[in-house]
């Protein structure tokens, strides 16, 4: 697919529009029509589009901007293209125009502009096309938001990332090395983690840390010792905050007694992710588990005093349907976790699907949609209710991630980081640490970058502490 721009250069805006139509493609800039292509321009104080094929015009849109409001013209960009695109292409799009991460956030900003319930509503729907459902879930999550976003206001969050993997999954892109492989770094990964973490815990002593939250990869994925060196660095470094997470997410790397280890450093929430209640689709994506191997799990870290359990599912994972997802629910509901974070497929650039995309059919739209139906009713009948989501580029049917929970059993640290009202912290490779300044004229969202690979991180472990303590100098 290709596309050219004309009197801008907003080529993210306009690319990631074209995606929602033409998906998994490549996209390239050109400057005459060849092909299927894309024109967007700003002309005549409007944002314009064509569609051509063949060297035919087929569609055309234009739209409104003011062309001194940045952020206006961006929005006719996109609308424009979306509005010719929806002339040749018709597709179904829950979302409208949205394509950004975070739809919770555009309703927030609304709120705090003093919005009404039937203003956001009337702009999600008139403005971005929005349909009804996803305006009341984005509504819904919003409001579910509002308390801890203002709670969190001035405090901090930690992340801490532990990037080794029993395998790595068919949908994965995480910055994850498979322990086979890794096995002799793990100790000299975290030798360096200590020493990010030790200049870390001096640099923030003055602040309030409200969340940690210990990601990967799977820590988990770390032998007792380790585990134990980790989380006692932790415990050492910083205050017990108000939540503390460790992701425990691959049902092959639990036992008993890191699960001990883990409750008895005061982590008061775990995650144990199977992705789904199926067997043959566990296999087919590279998980080294069974079905058996999470309800084991499951019962252990109950029987360790885990209280707080989340449990991620993925739909749209291949070969499964409605059915697979009427399973996956009935075997979690047995259990009654504290909180479901439902994930539909995304098709992301560096993961294995990507790869080997032409080995598998991928769910359309209106399968995804009724699965999304079973999870949404059945989360509901189990009392538990939306609380945060996201959105990802390459969703399968473009819809969205959401986590519902018990009353009460909120991540903090999952809205913190969506939200973008709090400073987060990252250590370890691959970790982007976003400072939020917050002033009258807009807050202003810096970002300060580890490496990825485990090795350059183990090898350049002072630069990454030197471009902290450069990038925090007035935090």
């Amino acid at each position: 697919m290709n596309y050219i721009l004309k009197n801008h250069d907003y080529t993210d805006d306009i690319v990631v529009t074209i995606m929602m139509f033409y998906p998994n493609e490549k996209y390239a800039q050109i400057t005459e029509p060849e092909g299927r292509t894309v024109l967007s321009a700003i002309e005549n104080g409007g944002a314009f589009a064509a569609f051509y094929d063949g060297g035919e015009c087929l569609a055309r849109a234009q739209v409104n901007i003011d062309p001194e409001n940045e952020k206006n013209v961006r929005f006719g960009l996109r609308t424009a293209v979306f509005k010719c695109l929806m002339q040749v292409h018709p597709i179904k799009a829950p979302w409208g125009t949205l394509t950004g991460v975070r739809p919770a956030k555009l309703v927030q900003m609304m709120y705090r502009d003093g919005l009404s319930d039937e203003e956001v509503y009337a702009s999600l729907k008139n403005d971005y096309f929005v349909t009804d459902e996803k305006i009341r879930l984005a509504m819904k999550v919003a409001k579910s938001e509002q308390r801890i976003v203002e709670n969190g206001i001035g405090k901090i969050g930690l992340y801490i990332g532990i990037p080794f993997c029993p395998t790595r999954c068919l949908y994965c892109s995480f910055t994850s090395y498979p322990l086979d492989k890794y096995a002799n770094k793990v100790d000299l990964y975290l030798d360096a983690l200590e020493r990010e973490i030790k200049f870390t815990a001096e640099l923030i002593k003055d602040k309030e840390l409200e969340s940690i939250y210990i990601g990967g990869g799977t820590p988990t994925s770390l032998n007792e010792t380790q585990l134990e060196r980790l989380l006692t660095l932790v415990s050492d470094s910083f205050k017990t905050p108000v939540e503390y997470t460790v992701e425990a997410g691959r049902p092959d790397t639990i036992d008993i007694d890191k699960l001990r280890i883990i409750k008895d450093h005061n982590v008061g929430r775990i995650s144990i992710n199977p992705q789904t209640l199926n067997d043959e689709t566990l296999v087919a994506i590279g998980r080294r588990h069974t079905v058996e191997d999470f309800y084991k799990a499951f019962k252990l870290a109950r029987q360790a005093g885990h209280d707080h359990i989340n449990t991620d599912i993925i739909l749209g994972l291949p070969g499964e349907d409605e059915t697979h997802v009427t399973k996956t629910m009935d075997g979690l509901e047995r259990l009654s976790p504290e909180s479901i974070t439902v994930h539909t497929l995304a098709v992301k650039r560096a993961s294995r699907l990507k790869e080997t995309l032409e080995q598998y059919e991928l769910t359309d739209f209106d399968r995804m949609e009724k699965m999304l139906a079973v999870t949404s009713k059945r989360t509901a009948e189990m009392g538990l209710q939306p609380y945060y989501m996201y959105r990802q580029k390459n969703m399968v049917g473009n819809f969205e991630n959401v986590g519902y929970c018990k009353p009460n059993c909120e991540c903090i640290y999952n809205v913190q980081i969506m939200e973008e009202q709090q400073s987060i912290i990252a250590l370890g490779a691959g970790g982007s640490t976003k400072t939020v300044e917050k002033a009258p004229d807009g807050d202003k969202i810096e970002r300060i970058f580890n490496v990825k690979s485990v090795d350059d991180y183990i090898n350049r472990i002072d630069e990454m502490i030197m471009r902290k303590k450069t990038g925090l100098e007035n935090f």
